[in-house]
């Protein structure tokens, strides 16, 4: 990565503006490509696995084969949570907002960890497995909980994304479902300095703990400008209907300027890598569950976006219509994004830790100056 030439002009939102050294990941938006510690995406998700591409994202290489066995390993041992978080989410108000009920439970593992405060290799890397593993547990516990279920207790003998379908719905998963949803892991993984990735690596650069930088992580993707668009273009297709109505549904949004949910990315000018994987599980789930409507509509939209605005789907747009067909609640497709991006999270945070320095950039002041004091009986 080039070094950024300091300077003390603003940029809105930080936009092109070089906040670390990373090798974890890297985006090139003109082509289109993504690549993890030099690995193309589409390369890994042809033939790597999640657990593979965590390894990976913390370690700068692939596992070899008993790496990766005792990785996996440690991670189905760490599924489990503490008897103390499922009380405590028990009395939880069934209606509060997954991603909410996500950061809170979180934090308090950290509570039940005696050495998570530890910052250095060794310790950061036993708090990103315990995290990593637990992550699915806690999503799926709150989803049976809120539901009125049993909570599922994980199975050590299953991958993560295995595990999470397993504890979510009470049931295994098919093979081919598993793999579309491990592969979706994969996809989300690691995305460079996006919003969450960004914050919370700016919270591990004052030496707080793994459990405190992923939790404002987690609030960082709780916002809708950042992890709930999936869930905003489900809505949209859901509002939509059907196939027949989708021209006529666009044109009056077009028009009136409404934001065209899962279109567009901020650094990508063309085809999002991920989405190209996504618009295939789209379609093979429709077909899968005979139900092919909400691809079609999907791909209807990308089509006149193209066509109209010049415009490429995101990794959002055929997310939306795979999970809903995977029968994932709305709600709960941003802490499936954290399920993935923990690892990503985590490995900046470990790479974080290893290089510090306090982040500390200047604001561009632009308030008054040279005001006096006035007193309070005279103003």
């Amino acid at each position: 990565m080039s070094t950024a030439t300091e300077s003390t002009a603003a940029s809105a939102g930080l936009r092109g503006v070089v906040a670390a050294q990373s090798a974890i990941g890297d985006v090139n938006g003109e082509e289109g490509i993504l690549i993890y510690q030099g690995y193309n995406i589409h390369d890994l998700a042809e033939h790597s696995t999640f657990e593979e591409v965590i390894f990976l994202l913390w370690n700068g290489r692939l596992p070899k084969a008993d790496e990766l066995a005792d990785l996996k390993a440690r991670f189905q041992a760490n599924y489990a949570i503490p008897t103390e978080i499922i009380e405590m989410m028990n009395k939880f108000p069934t209606d509060a907002n997954p991603m909410d009920v996500l950061r809170t439970t979180v934090s308090a593992l950290g509570f039940y960890d005696k050495e998570g405060h530890l910052v250095d290799r060794d310790g950061a890397v036993k708090t990103a497995i315990r995290l990593t593993g637990q992550m699915g547990t806690l999503v799926a516990a709150w989803e049976r909980i809120r539901t009125g279920k049993d909570v599922v207790a994980p199975d050590a003998s299953l991958s993560i994304a295995e595990n999470f379908l397993y504890m979510m719905r009470g049931e295994k998963a098919e093979a081919d479902e598993a793999r579309i949803f491990d592969i979706a892991l994969i996809l989300h993984a690691d995305h460079e300095l996006n919003a969450s990735t960004f914050t919370t690596r700016v919270v591990a650069g004052t030496l707080e703990d793994m459990y405190g930088a992923v939790t404002a992580g987690c609030a960082a993707l709780a916002g809708p400008l950042h992890g709930g668009a999936n869930t905003n273009v489900m809505k949209m297709l859901l509002e939509i209907g059907d196939l027949d109505k989708v021209d006529a549904w666009l044109d009056e949004a077009l028009a009136s300027k409404r934001k065209i949910m899962g279109i567009g990315h901020a650094v990508y000018k063309t085809e999002d890598p991920r989405a190209t994987w996504l618009r295939r599980f789209s379609k093979q789930l429709g077909e899968k569950y005979d139900n092919t409507k909400w691809f079609e509509m999907s791909q209807r939209i990308e089509n006149l976006m193209h066509e109209k605005k010049g415009m490429f789907p995101n990794v959002d747009f055929y997310s939306a219509s795979a999970y809903y067909l995977m029968g994932i609640p709305l709600d709960q497709y941003t802490p499936i994004f954290a399920v993935s991006r923990i690892s990503g999270w985590t490995g900046h945070i470990l790479e974080q830790y290893g290089h510090n320095k306090l982040i500390r950039p200047r604001a561009e002041y632009i308030g008054a100056r040279d005001l006096k004091y006035v007193p309070i009986e005279e103003r």
